[in-house]
């Protein structure tokens, strides 16, 4: 791998850096983007219980705010009513929404950062390609032919070129991956938010 390295040249350092950031959120958000995080079991379940016999207790409310990311949605309405009892349904299901948009950034987050370097690890790729032919321009004088300088422009090039999209392909496919499970989840968030918001209004009228 180091022979690989030094053939490859300075540009495929910031490539190594890339990779190393690309492994490091696709492990964070395959850890963070699981079912058990986002939607504990039974969540929605403890919250509807919680607000049948009147106002939620405060270590309810806390047990719920802990509860993946679905918990504090529930929370959030649950306290705009201990703090309100005369608030509207319209109120609940604002600060629910809140709660919901903050759930949302949790869901995307690193994702951007994940697509762009999909979409740089290739033009840092054909930078080395570039350095590479320039070496190899250099290398092929007529008065002066230097046949090592020729061999290491050329490994310049194809290991830049091709090291650039192994690190783009799998952090594509991985970005494409994530936002479709970040997308699953914030429609069950969002459905799971409309039920309970609906629940608490019946048993309000």
């Amino acid at each position: 791998m180091l022979s690989i390295i030094q053939a490859a040249g300075w540009p495929i350092w910031p490539l190594i850096l890339c990779s190393i950031l690309a492994v490091t959120l696709i492990l964070e958000r395959l850890f963070q983007l699981k079912s058990n995080k986002i939607m504990p079991p039974k969540v929605a379940e403890q919250a509807m219980d919680a607000i049948k016999h009147g106002f939620a207790n405060e270590e309810t409310l806390v047990k719920l705010e802990n509860m993946g990311l679905s918990g504090p949605i529930f929370a959030s309405g649950l306290r705009c009513l201990q703090k309100n009892p005369q608030a509207s349904d319209e109120d609940v299901k604002s600060s629910m929404e809140m709660s919901g948009r903050i759930a949302a950034h949790h869901l995307e987050r690193y994702l951007p950062a994940l697509a762009t370097i999909a979409s740089v690890a290739p033009l840092l790729g054909l930078l080395g390609t570039v350095m590479g032919m320039i070496e190899i321009f250099n290398a092929s004088n007529p008065s002066a032919s230097n046949p090592a300088q020729l061999a290491h422009g050329i490994s310049v090039a194809l290991y830049n070129t091709a090291f650039g999209l192994i690190v783009a392909i799998p952090s594509l496919m991985f970005w494409r991956y994530f936002r479709g499970i970040a997308d699953r989840h914030l429609l069950a968030l969002e459905v799971s938010a409309e039920r309970f918001a609906r629940h608490v209004a019946q048993l309000r009228s």
